[in-house]
């Protein structure tokens, strides 16, 4: 046995004997299976977790039945509902749902309603903790979410008593001709009427039986429905050509109102609207009561300033039918909810985007086409089936958001990254209903207003980089031989200079067919410019040489003041009136040639320079103006990094927004009205009053602060003092704008336009750009009144609104 053992454990050890070695393996490893290794415990999911992942991808899944889903979701809440995390966690994700993602709340609701069938109590309760949300958000003027929890019970129609929701439209709409009562500029009250509006077709395809209340409710909101505002003014994105426009205003509300009135003689169908709910045989209604709600007096208007909306479309009421027409509802229902969720989600733009690309899925089967669907098939749809492209009312929404006037909710970047993330997505059907809308806009450029064309210019620039700058140019190149202060050849020629500062010139001149080429000058391909005062044909080029020497070697003050004091003494030699604005020109050039290496290098040079550039500004208006005016000229191949110095130069104080106004539409600048279509010198002036107008509201933020005790007395009163001083300031540079260009809109000084070769039609050019600057400014200057003059509870010197131009 002994020797065996020996025996087997040779074989262990050594090569022979495999078949025992193995078997001697297993069996070891067997026993440890069998006595070593632990059972593992069975996990089961929470059912509050398991819900909330159910809630969550909610009609997400194609395959999937969103009626079956909401049966399902409705079923365990009834019968779970007294677990303490689906009563309060989940409650508590269910709320928020409905303010993050409202494409569901058809779909929520649904759920909510399955659950009534079979648990009346946890229906309650949910109902009752969104009515509590609800009347806060009411309370606090958060229009948007007051409508998705009103939104949310007009779905359950079916289940509440008596008149349900109808009942707080009828306090909505009272205190909306209240508001309007009291003044014709409010436009609270249109906010009102349009959140009933919008809210009354998801009552009435959850209940039959209150068609009668709709009508009624119709005929008093159609008072102020199809009312002018004053304030509409303000909100046109299509102004149009001087006295000529192609486009008619509608208003958001203006078109809900004649929209359903039009769905009443069709029967209120609203075929649009998923209906998920469907009451088995067996299931008893259980009644709910809506909970109560107050609408505030005196009515809180919010933290967002509310203007008249404008509908916008560019797709809408064409030959080819991509989208709901204005004359039906869905139009402003698919609309309402795009926006929504385009704005509520702006903390996560790919989560958006799915929204955007799944947009079928959340609506009635067969309100669209199959995704991807080529345009030149839509008008292959039989009678009878809808021929709207998703990818077409998911584009439409973006740029309806762009092109909101007075300004948009979120920063622009933010609508033009939702765009390429769409693009990035799904390619095949998003870039040729882009290349539909580019094409849209470009070919109505003329009537657009001037700020919205700059914002599309923006974005197109923006946008096209991200796809190495491709984009079919060739289609536009007949406007190469036009006028450069036609709108459609100023769009082309300052996109070329849009993406050449996204890039550089060679590559965009490459991307670009021949005919172009003639639109970028040489100038452009130099990354640095040259320092003028090289050339000795330059007036005090010595000097200038002298002055760049100086400043590269940090030297002091006292021996740079030497050829400053020579360029002085020769200026007034030869008459020049004010020789501060001579040696300006060569000390700012200098600065600008050492740092045009970055923007970094700039800025270091004019942080060294600062007291000195401080010092001539107080010195003269006029060598303050130099001091831009050597900007522009040292980077006038590259405008855009002289508007990037300029607005630091305003940060530094260096320069004033008054000076920028006058450098910009001065005589000496307007003596040529061309200068009007160069869109960077729209974009210089633009930047400059933004600054001003966001002093001014930072004051009154303050200034509100302060008057609910935050600060002291004479805090407040030294607020007050500030605020009646940056607005008068505001107020006057506004007005310098508006009068500078408004004798060239109207006419009245013809010889300030150089008519050149282009003659007449030039002449023409020139005073429609002026009227659109005029107008812009205009509604700047109103909207600004409007929104501080509100906020600071000043009344004095209103801005006529009705009569901007």
């Amino acid at each position: 046995m002994e020797n065996g053992a020996n025996g087997d454990r040779k074989r262990h050890n050594g090569n022979n004997g495999n078949y025992n070695n193995n078997s001697r393996k297993r069996r070891y490893r067997d026993d440890d299976e069998v006595e070593r290794t632990p059972q593992r415990r069975r996990y089961e999911e929470p059912i509050a977790s398991q819900l909330r992942r159910q809630l969550l991808v909610i009609a997400e899944k194609p395959a999937r039945s969103a009626e079956d889903e909401a049966r399902g979701i409705g079923r365990d809440i009834a019968n779970n509902f007294d677990d303490d995390q689906v009563r309060g966690g989940f409650l508590d994700d269910m709320m928020a749902l409905l303010v993050e993602q409202p494409v569901k709340i058809p779909f929520i609701a649904a759920a909510v309603r399955y659950t009534n069938d079979l648990n009346s109590e946890a229906a309650k309760e949910i109902i009752a903790r969104a009515g509590r949300l609800m009347q806060e958000y009411l309370d606090a003027g958060e229009w948007r979410e007051f409508k998705f929890f009103l939104r949310f019970f007009a779905c359950l129609q079916g289940i509440l008593e008596g008149d349900g929701v109808f009942s707080v439209f009828d306090q909505l709409f009272d205190t909306a001709a209240d508001l309007q009562a009291a003044s014709q500029e409010d436009a609270v009250g249109l906010e009102l009427v349009k959140i009933i509006l919008v809210t009354i077709p998801y009552a009435l395809t959850s209940s039959s039986g209150l068609e009668q209340k709709a009508l009624d409710l119709l005929e008093n909101t159609d008072i102020i429905a199809s009312a002018s505002h004053p304030l509409e003014n303000l909100a046109n994105p299509f102004p149009g050509n001087g006295d000529e426009n192609i486009f008619e205003y509608q208003s958001i509300i203006g078109l809900l109102q004649k929209q359903l009135v039009r769905e009443s003689t069709l029967g209120w169908s609203f075929a649009c609207i998923p209906r998920i709910y469907n009451k088995s045989d067996d299931a008893v209604v259980n009644k709910q009561t809506l909970p109560t709600v107050t609408v505030p007096s005196p009515v809180n208007p919010g933290p967002k300033p509310v203007f008249p909306e404008a509908f916008c479309s560019l797709y809408a009421d064409l030959s080819v039918e991509s989208v709901p027409t204005t004359e039906n509802i869905a139009c402003s229902l698919i609309r309402d909810v795009i926006v929504d969720q385009i704005n509520v989600m702006d903390f996560n733009r790919i989560a958006v985007t799915k929204f955007l690309i799944d947009l079928d899925l959340y609506w009635a089967p067969g309100t669209f086409v199959g995704r991807s669907v080529p345009f030149d098939k839509i008008k292959d749809v039989e009678e009878g089936r809808s021929p709207w492209k998703p990818e077409d009312c998911a584009i439409d929404a973006v740029f309806s958001q762009l092109l909101l006037l007075p300004a948009p909710e979120h920063k622009l970047v933010y609508y033009h990254s939702v765009v390429i993330e769409a693009c990035r997505f799904s390619p095949g059907a998003i870039a040729p209903s882009l290349g539909r809308a580019i094409r849209y806009v470009f070919k109505n450029l003329e009537y657009l207003d001037m700020e919205l064309a700059y914002r599309f210019l923006d974005w197109f620039a923006h946008h096209i980089s991200n796809y190495d700058f491709r984009w079919k140019w060739s289609e536009w190149s007949e406007e190469v031989g036009r006028p450069n202060v036609h709108p459609k050849k100023a769009f082309i020629l300052s996109s070329i200079d849009k993406e050449i500062r996204l890039s550089f010139t060679k590559r965009i001149r490459e991307s670009l067919p021949a005919e172009y080429h003639s639109l970028i000058p040489d100038g452009k391909e130099k990354d640095i410019p040259d320092f003028k005062y090289n050339v000795e044909t330059t007036p005090y080029a010595a000097e200038g040489r002298q002055i760049l020497a100086l400043l590269r070697s940090r030297a002091a003050d006292t021996e740079l003041q030497v050829p400053i004091d020579a360029i002085h003494s020769q200026a007034l030699a030869h008459g020049v009136l004010d020789p501060l604005v001579s040696s300006t020109d060569a000390y700012m050039t200098a600065i600008c040639f050492i740092g045009s290496k970055s923007l970094s290098h700039v800025l270091s040079n004019i942080e060294r320079c600062k007291e000195r550039l401080l010092a001539i500004g107080a010195q003269s208006d006029a060598a303050r103006r130099q001091i831009i005016q050597s900007v522009v000229s040292y980077w006038a191949y590259h405008p855009g990094t002289a508007v990037n110095i300029v607005d630091k130069l305003l940060n530094y104080t260096i320069v004033t927004p008054e000076s920028v106004v006058q450098w910009a539409l001065g005589p000496d600048a307007l003596r040529d009205g061309r200068v009007l279509a160069e869109w960077w010198r729209y974009e210089m002036v633009s930047v400059t009053m933004f600054k001003v107008t966001n002093r001014v509201r930072q004051i009154v933020k303050a200034r509100v602060a302060g008057a609910r005790g935050a600060l002291g007395a004479n805090e407040v009163q030294l607020l007050d003092d500030t605020l009646e001083k940056e607005r008068v300031g505001e107020r006057a540079l506004f007005g310098s704008i508006v009068e500078a260009v408004s004798g060239l809109a109207n006419g009245a000084t013809e010889g300030a336009i150089i008519e050149g070769e282009g003659g007449e039609e030039e002449g023409n050019l020139v005073r429609t750009w002026a009227g659109r600057w005029a107008r812009v400014f205009g509604r700047k200057m109103a909207v600004e009144e409007a929104i501080v003059g509100e906020a600071a509870g000043v009344e004095e010197n209103k801005v006529d609104v009705e009569n901007v131009e």
